[in-house]
């Protein structure tokens, strides 16, 4: 539990650290995400970029305890 939370806490700050780069990344905006923009009403739901943010943790999660 400590080395995951250290290295979680590593992570976070190296993302803090290069915030100005990832946030050029679209991930919020890729292909299939839904975004619903009406008169006094928007809705954003990103399917596609949970699906890809999941199956990137899961291969690392899978990497880390082997």
């Amino acid at each position: 539990m400590q080395r995951i939370l250290l290295i979680s806490g590593i992570v976070l700050f190296v993302a803090g650290l290069a915030w100005r780069w990832l946030a050029r990344i679209p991930f919020g905006r890729l292909p299939g995400d839904v975004h619903i923009v009406r008169e006094g009403f928007s809705f954003h739901l990103p399917i596609v970029t949970c699906l890809v943010i999941s199956v990137v943790l899961t291969i690392l999660i899978w990497l880390f305890r082997r």
